[in-house]
């Protein structure tokens, strides 16, 4: 308890010396959480990452967060090192460098050589962090009211909210086994990839505090002149980056989480990504959902979009479908006369996080880390080359890769309840029209029905009935064809008349030209 009222009066003296009573801003916050120490700078590192939570100017700048922190002495990393190895560093390291290449809240980097003159990389937790995140955590959850009212920041911030993600996260980050886990499962996923790389995982020398890796000396992606006087295409860099970012989200289902310019690197022609503390997973049900979004979005369908907007979350109110109709047919009306080398990923995420903010549809972490790490992987090819649009890569990587992921015995059955049911395929339209009639009753809101709509609904019916018609001829040959086998008519093969078996593969190649069709329909 005294622990506890020693720490307060600390936080209380570090929020009066900024002044917070006077109001807060971006920059006041970073500084605010420097000086509380590693927990809150790891807050901050999180925070950074929550644009459904805080505004984008607050997340750019506790951004720097992620790697500008005071470091450790290097006497306190020996005698970590001496703890965790069981024996003195230098009977394993030839040499360990004083001065760290990277700081962050729960550890610091630095460049040693082995016995064996190979380079590594040494990640050394910081002592007792895990103890004293606990405390500070404990005692944030207490204070996070008088949070609330101290920095003024009312509702904008759920700092209850934040302080258990905070917590979850960083025991997954201090835990270096999971990160080496990690580094293990992004490497396979990309050892057939020639222009890509990671570290590899010395797992003699690591344990859940000291993780030590090959050293990869090379170029950071945002350091024009030195990628430049190097003779590399940054054009080409960035074009190949944002490819292997997409193979991550869609194809992998594991993606790099944290993708900003300290992380990639470029060396001997490869992009190498460091740093996998930080790494999401996308499960195929949310990668067939973000897919279908981003298709909707570019056809400009807003019965999709709906439905797929309500599948990343759940909805904590009851849904106001009108105001939700609106705010979706405004949003896909901004982007959609856009062409792809004007269109912004980060505010297109941004606007869409907003959307299931405002309507209170509560988004799976994974989500938002996506979302998050969007924009940071945007950012950053900015920096390395403007001219390359994620998304134009992200649809290119999609229609690409349509085929290559289609699992065939799935889909077929998919495609035949399709034909069974395509003469129900125009069900689809009255169930839009009924959706949007439910929330206009008692005068809730005006609906206009345009020509674009009109023609849809008849495309689709159309296209309903030209499955049913096929369905009826297939049905119609083959049991003609079955009919002709009972009868004594010539000439026969395989025991058949000519007639039956030309009925058979006559039914078998419209059955399979429907299934292709369909297949190339539910991909688009």
């Amino acid at each position: 308890m005294k622990q506890e009222t020693g720490r307060l009066k600390e936080i209380l003296h570090v929020l009066k010396e900024h002044k917070v009573t006077q109001g807060i801003d971006p920059v006041k916050l970073c500084g605010i959480l420097e000086d509380l120490g590693p927990t809150y700078v790891k807050l901050g590192q999180i925070m950074s990452m929550r644009s459904d939570i805080l505004p984008e100017r607050y997340c750019k700048e506790l951004a720097r967060l992620r790697t500008d922190v005071k470091p450790m002495d290097f006497n306190t990393v020996w005698g970590i090192l001496k703890k965790e190895l069981h024996k003195e560093p230098n009977e394993i390291f030839q040499k360990i460098n004083k001065e760290p290449i990277g700081c962050a809240s729960i550890a610091q980097v630095h460049k040693a050589v082995l016995k064996d003159k190979k380079k590594v990389v040494l990640k050394i937790q910081r002592p007792n962090i895990k103890q004293i995140m606990e405390e500070d955590l404990t005692l944030l959850k207490k204070a996070s009211g008088f949070l609330n009212f101290a920095t003024g920041t009312g509702d904008l911030i759920d700092f209850r909210k934040v302080i258990d993600e905070l917590w979850e996260t960083s025991k997954e980050e201090m835990d270096f086994i999971k990160e080496a886990q990690h580094l293990e499962r992004f490497y396979k996923n990309q050892e057939d990839v020639r222009y890509v790389t990671c570290p590899k995982v010395y797992k003699e020398y690591s344990n859940r505090h000291l993780l030590v890796m090959s050293y990869i000396d090379g170029i950071q992606i945002d350091h024009i002149k030195e990628l430049d006087e190097e003779g590399y295409n940054r054009y080409e860099i960035g074009q190949k980056t944002a490819q292997n970012y997409c193979k991550q989200i869609l194809s992998d289902g594991f993606f790099h989480a944290d993708p900003h310019p300290g992380n990639l690197w470029i060396s001997g022609g490869q992009i190498v990504w460091l740093d996998l503390g930080m790494a999401g997973d996308l499960s195929e049900h949310y990668r067939a959902i973000m897919k279908r979004a981003i298709t909707a979005i570019l056809k400009n369908d807003i019965y999709e979009l709906k439905n797929a907007f309500l599948s990343f979350g759940k909805p904590t109110e009851k849904i106001d479908h009108a105001s939700l109709y609106t705010d979706l047919d405004d949003m896909v009306g901004k982007y959609m006369n856009m062409d792809f080398g004007t269109m912004d990923l980060g505010e297109l995420m941004e606007d869409a996080i907003g959307l299931l903010k405002k309507h209170k549809i509560a988004i799976e972490p994974d989500i938002t880390l996506l979302a998050r790490s969007m924009v940071t992987m945007e950012g950053t090819l900015k920096l390395c080359s403007p001219e390359v649009n994620m998304i134009q890569i992200l649809t290119s990587y999609m229609s690409a890769n349509m085929f290559h992921e289609i699992d065939i015995k799935k889909e077929i059955r998919h495609a035949l309840r399709d034909i069974y049911g395509s003469s129900k395929k125009s069900l689809e339209i009255p169930a839009q029209v009924s959706d949007l009639l439910n929330i206009t009753k008692n005068g809730q809101v005006r609906v206009n029905i345009e020509s674009a709509q009109i023609e849809k609904a008849g495309r689709e019916l159309k296209k309903g009935f030209d499955h049913l018609l096929l369905v009826l001829i297939v049905m119609a040959l083959w049991f003609s064809s079955a009919i002709l086998c009972l009868s004594d008519v010539t000439p026969r093969v395989l025991g058949m008349p000519y007639l039956s078996v030309a009925g058979f593969i006559s039914g078998f190649l419209i059955v399979l030209y429907v299934l292709i069709h369909m297949l190339i329909q539910r991909k688009k």
